[in-house]
């Protein structure tokens, strides 16, 4: 997948046979992504979920579809990036708990599979959060690695103790299922010209909100003021310090399974912590 910026008008001459927001000026700056497969759809439908609920900035789709030559094209609004300054950090806590509470469904799940990274994520609908993370999340990233040949017995003994164990661990909230950006690090958040947060690259999904933090917790990339913030504006319940590992634990999967087994150990200690 490729990446740049460049006007929307020369876009339309890079690209015949996409379709454009016609309300968009071809002197606009845009950001451009493109591949060779078919891998955008899902992430319009979860930029405009997102966007729909008023509660943080979203990357504006500017235009999608396939090219003439077979290109995959995804065209959003140029939102350059500045450092972030003064109370940013609050103020993504406090929007991104709105987000969490501004939409919400009646099970797990989404509308349709996405990708969490080059993963294919499963979202089928489900009633129970102990179900749905068990077989669409850590069974289901569990069952790559067999196949990749990655991890050893150990992994996947571990895994199968964990997962019986979820309805313990992760089990008991009584709080609807709420939009999550599904892929929250650094690198999917932009702090915009007026130090207010955007979301890009989502992997949305109706969740319990506190799985949004097993990413946002496994680089580091946010300060305590975010999730005192967070807090202030949506208390989370007690322990959700140690659940939130759990979920944690889904995004090294993923990272196994994607980059390698430089992750394996960070798995293991998960999974012992918790089997």
């Amino acid at each position: 997948m490729t990446t740049d910026f460049e006007s929307l008008g020369e876009v339309k001459r890079r690209f015949p046979g996409v379709s454009f927001e016609p309300s968009v000026s071809d002197t606009a700056n845009v950001f451009v992504k493109t591949s060779h497969e078919d891998i955008f759809g899902p992430e319009v439908v979860g930029l405009n979920a997102m966007r729909a609920t008023r509660a943080i900035r979203v990357a504006n789709v500017f235009g999608s579809g396939v090219s003439e030559d077979g290109t995959n094209v995804l065209v959003l609004e140029a939102i350059e990036s500045h450092v972030p300054a003064g109370d940013f950090f609050e103020r993504f806590g406090r929007q991104l708990a709105e987000l969490h509470r501004s939409s919400s469904a009646d099970r797990f799940g989404f509308e349709h599979d996405n990708f969490l990274g080059a993963s294919l994520q499963p979202n089928p609908w489900t009633d129970d959060w102990t179900d749905f993370w068990s077989k669409s999340r850590l069974s289901f990233q569990l069952k790559l690695a067999r196949e990749n040949g990655l991890g050893d017995s150990e992994l996947q003994s571990l895994g199968d103790s964990v997962i019986n164990r979820l309805d313990s661990l992760i089990g008991g909230s009584t709080e609807r299922p709420a939009l999550i950006h599904g892929d929250l690090w650094s690198g999917n958040w932009i702090c915009d010209e007026q130090a207010q947060p955007v979301l890009i690259d989502p992997a949305v999904y109706f969740a319990n909100r506190e799985a949004e933090f097993g990413m946002t917790t496994l680089f580091g990339g946010l300060p305590e003021s975010f999730y005192d913030a967070y807090h202030e504006a949506w208390p989370m319940a007690d322990g959700w310090e140690d659940r939130v590992a759990i979920y944690r634990l889904y995004h090294l999967l993923n990272h196994l399974n994607l980059f390698g087994s430089s992750y394996l150990l960070q798995c293991i200690s998960i999974l012992r912590r918790f089997s």
